[in-house]
C-alpha cells in the first residue's frame, strides 16, 4: 500500500485530521528537537494543508502558503514526516507533492522557505538554493532558500 497525499484547507479539516497533524509536528519539533516553541503561529488557517497518510494515519504533513504569507514568494512550511516511516523516503515524496500543489493551487513557481540548515542538501536536492546566511530560530540553525 502506497502513501496516498491530499491537500485540503484548514476550514475542511475534520477534528480528528486537525489533532492528528498537530500531534506529529509536536512530537517532531518539540519532543524530537527538543525545542519548546509555539507551534500554533495563527498561520494553519490560511495554509492549504497537504497530507499524507498510510494505512489510515497521517505520516506527513505540510503547509502551503500564497505568496505574501510567510515570504514574498509562495511558501512551504513545517515540512513533517513521522520517524517511523523516514526509511521510506517519504520526505521527497512530500517536497514534490509540495511544490506540485503550490504550482496547482497557486500557479507559482518561485518558492521560498526557511529551512533548518541540516537538511540544506535535502532542500538542495529539490531545487532550492540557500539565499541567506545562517540565523537562529527558536535556537535552531535556519536558512532562508529559494526555488525559481
Amino acid at each position: 500500500m502506497a502513501i496516498q497525499w491530499e491537500i485540503k484547507a484548514f476550514d475542511v479539516l475534520s477534528v480528528h485530521e486537525l489533532y492528528d497533524l498537530l500531534r506529529l509536528r509536536s512530537e517532531i519539533f518539540v519532543v524530537e528537537q527538543n525545542c519548546v516553541y509555539l507551534d500554533l503561529d495563527g498561520k494553519d488557517k490560511v495554509a492549504l494543508h497537504l497530507i499524507g497518510s498510510f494505512e489510515g494515519k497521517i505520516v506527513a504533513h505540510s503547509r502551503l502558503f500564497k505568496p505574501g504569507i510567510s515570504f514574498d514568494n509562495a511558501s512551504i512550511g513545517r515540512v513533517t514526516v513521522d520517524a517511523n516511516y523516514r526509511d521510506r523516503k517519504w520526505g521527497h515524496d512530500l517536497m514534490r507533492e509540495s511544490i506540485a500543489g503550490i504550482a496547482h493551487h497557486f500557479g507559482e513557481s518561485k518558492i521560498t522557505i526557511g529551512a533548518q540548515l541540516y537538511l540544506k542538501k535535502f532542500y538542495e536536492s529539490h531545487g532550492f538554493v540557500q539565499t541567506s546566511e545562517m540565523y537562529l530560530e527558536d535556537d535552531i540553525p535556519h536558512i532562508e532558500m529559494k526555488r525559481e
